[in-house]
């Protein structure tokens, strides 16, 4: 179904795209002093770089961007001559049918018979990214019904497409935060070291830690084992491990990713929307959706649960929109039942923690601070674990399987996964923690002098150490575990 990119595809994780980054800086700044008109032809310019990132991984991919893109932007003038909900129902359903023919017609079509599949398989492709930039055509002519004052030249829109470090994977861009930025980009220096900091951030995320979550520090180890070829079965104490581990592999998969994109961004005046804000710190489920893919679970809230949820005035409406919208949330993961019933499990914790604020509220109920942190931290924290179980299990009898293995608590006496595998995912899970920790006590202090003095100090080697880790592990080859989606 998805067709594999050739080798020439610029991956941000390869040393092609390090080099494409400055040759486009250079040649922005070239357009920018020798042009009469450079706003127009930086443009085209950052165009031309766009879909020719695009098509390293596949020209017909470029195709269906670029029709994409011509479609919305003429669905986009229908719309705002007269903005009815007629009108803007044509944009939603051309942009569904292009999810639907691309994403998830092959997976249906098994039910179509043997001749049928087999067809759509070999012939329907699946362009990377598609989930994402149909998502930002969306919001597009969901703000012009809104009547937003927008008003982007084809070249523009085009651009907020296909813009060449989000049209992967993301952030889920809008178009009333980079018509301005695409208008008048304005660079500084500190725009270029913060940007330069966050690829090598994401990088070292990305390359080294998610890597060896997802496939150990030896073969037969690591997350991918535990999940796709364990054969003596888990007990307790795995899943717990394996939960753990597919959490933060998810994590630094996706949120190193993000750091590129972002800094990539940043490099060139660009301020993307912040994606991961430490999720595993939350203490309430409502405050992990606020932390983890804000991009995505943001545009969930404003252009799904909010139109949902104010169409009828009844409590349990709101509920029920909740549980819709997150189920939505899984389904757009994929047509697998394990992401469906891993959104309606995220639904369901965020109408209980409702629930429960509202008992609260009622009863007048008053925990002590440093209780209802820790509490609510490690609640939010074991329900998360549990819920990635479902969403990396697959299938739904290999959830069930491991759903069993967690309440027959005679399983907790041993680990079946190799011991090296265990101790390293304890290790970086607690790090994670004491340097979260260490970065918000340093965030208060950060006027000391003391601090300033160490932060200065320190910042050179744990960059040096950072970055020969990126080349060590570069040897391997990384697997971007969130382009899937």
């Amino acid at each position: 179904m998805v067709e594999s990119a050739g080798r020439c595809a610029l991956n941000l994780l390869s040393l092609s795209y390090l080099l494409f980054i400055p040759l486009v800086w250079v040649l922005t700044r070239l357009v920018n002093s020798v042009t009469a008109r450079p706003m127009k032809a930086r443009q085209l310019l950052w165009l031309a770089a766009s879909y020719l990132f695009y098509a390293t991984w596949s020209l017909k991919f470029l195709c269906v961007l670029v029709v994409s893109s011509l479609v919305n932007y003429a669905l986009g003038i229908y719309l705002k001559r007269k903005p009815t909900a007629g009108r803007l129902w044509v944009g939603i359903g051309f942009n569904l049918l292009m999810l639907a023919v691309f994403k998830y017609l092959p997976v249906w079509s098994s039910h179509l018979g043997q001749g049928h599949h087999s067809w759509l398989l070999e012939n329907v492709i699946l362009p990377v990214g598609v989930s994402f930039w149909t998502f930002e055509a969306l919001s597009y002519l969901f703000d012009i019904y809104r009547e937003e004052d927008l008003d982007p030249s084809l070249t523009e829109f085009c651009l907020y497409m296909a813009f060449w470090p989000t049209v992967l994977s993301g952030p889920v861009c809008r178009m009333p935060e980079l018509l301005p930025q695409f208008r008048n980009p304005q660079p500084t220096g500190d725009d270029i070291a913060d940007g330069v900091r966050r690829i090598v951030l994401g990088l070292f995320m990305k390359t080294v830690l998610s890597q060896i979550l997802g496939s150990g520090l030896r073969p037969g180890e690591g997350v991918d084992f535990g999940f796709n070829q364990m054969a003596r079965g888990w007990t307790g104490l795995d899943v717990w491990i394996l939960a753990i581990g597919f959490a933060f592999q998810m994590y630094f998969d996706f949120a190193g990713y993000s750091n590129i994109v972002i800094g990539t961004a940043r490099v060139f005046g660009i301020t993307l929307r912040e994606n991961f804000r430490d999720p595993f710190l939350s203490t309430s489920p409502a405050e992990f959706w606020t932390r983890w893919h804000m991009s995505l679970s943001s545009w969930i809230r404003d252009y799904v649960f909010m139109p949902l949820a104010t169409w009828r005035p009844q409590v349990w409406w709101r509920h029920a929109s909740l549980v819709i919208a997150m189920m939505l949330f899984g389904f757009w993961h994929g047509a697998d039942w394990t992401y469906i019933v891993w959104g309606a499990l995220q639904g369901l914790l965020l109408v209980s923690h409702r629930q429960f604020q509202q008992f609260e509220r009622r009863s007048n109920l008053q925990l002590p601070p440093i209780v209802s942190s820790l509490g609510g931290w490690a609640i939010t924290f074991c329900a998360m674990l549990l819920s990635w179980v479902v969403f990396r299990a697959n299938d739904l009898h290999q959830a069930r399987l491991m759903f069993h293995a967690l309440v027959h608590f005679s399983s907790y006496r041993h680990f079946v996964l190799p011991r090296n595998f265990v101790l390293m995912t304890v290790v970086i899970a607690v790090s994670y923690f004491v340097i979260a920790g260490l970065r918000r006590l340093a965030e208060n202090m950060k006027q000391s002098p003391v601090v300033l003095r160490i932060g200065w100090a320190l910042s050179p080697v744990m960059y040096s150490v950072a970055v020969l880790a990126i080349v060590i592990m570069s040897i391997h080859k990384a697997v971007f575990v969130y382009l899937q989606f």
